[in-house]
């Protein structure tokens, strides 16, 4: 199958590590040109660099705080400037502290409200142009299987990710005529630093260890294991590409079956 992606421009959010690096290692070996962002240059040079390992061509960086419009415009802009029009956009985002309501005031909902949902519409804000120039666009906002079926001790990251969701359906709708497709993904549990934090937070919330509570993980898990990263990559590179051409304002879960509910 041809993804076609071949010198598309991909700009690829919050990858320096994670998802949002196996994200950028797929479209590297599609040919595509991609820029990747994140708070910390050093952890991106780092990541480009293993990204692009072996491969023709190699990725570019910026450091960036999606928190700050500023930093997001001029992310754009010198993705534009270095590497042409962007035709392909993956949001992503950390995610916010783990804890319960009673946790958080109004400065943590804020934070999370920027980091989680309102970075989306920003960055989205920005590529539009180059994607309605062209006719042609794909947009992948990274979310997570709680969008589904919320999770434990997550209250913030519950809150603002279903957030997100009603902001890809609803541009799907108004940008379906520019031939710009958008979709979302929700991870499942995924081999990351950001799980092994998540089940560090909830070990300590119900005085358990560490390895009990990944154990009770595992056994929700039909397949029996975590994902590895560059599955969730070669889904987000199937729904940017040129073979997708009838998939939008879809919430597509990746999480080897241990979402019970049915959407």
């Amino acid at each position: 199958m041809e993804s076609g992606l071949k010198k598309r421009v991909v700009l690829v959010m919050a990858s320096s590590s994670g998802l949002g690096k196996a994200i950028s290692r797929q479209f590297i070996s599609e040919g595509a040109r991609v820029m990747m962002a994140s708070r910390s240059w050093k952890k991106l040079e780092k990541a480009a660099e293993e990204v692009s390992r072996d491969m023709k061509n190699k990725a570019l960086y910026k450091a960036c705080d999606i928190t700050d419009p500023n930093q997001i415009k001029d992310l754009v802009a010198t993705t534009a400037n270095e590497l042409g029009p962007i035709s392909v956009l993956v949001n992503n985002a950390g995610g916010p502290p783990a804890g319960s309501f009673d946790s958080f005031g109004d400065e943590a909902w804020q934070k999370a409200f920027e980091l989680n949902l309102l970075s989306y519409v920003r960055t989205i804000r920005e590529v539009l142009p180059f994607m309605k120039k062209q006719s042609w666009g794909r947009i992948v906002n990274s979310t997570s299987s709680s969008v589904r079926q919320v999770i434990e001790n997550l209250i913030l990251s519950n809150t603002f990710r279903l957030g997100v969701i009603g902001l890809t359906k609803t541009l799907s709708q108004e940008l379906a005529s520019h031939n710009i497709l958008i979709n979302a993904i929700g991870p499942g549990r995924f081999d990351t630093d950001r799980i092994r934090q998540l089940d560090k937070a909830l070990a300590e919330k119900n005085n358990l260890s560490v390895e009990e509570v990944a154990k009770i993980s595992l056994s929700r898990i039909p397949l029996g294991r975590y994902g590895d990263p560059d599955e969730y990559g070669r889904l987000a590179v199937f729904l940017c590409s040129e073979a997708n051409t009838y998939i939008t304002g879809q919430t597509i879960l990746a999480d080897g079956g241990m979402t019970k509910v049915v959407p």
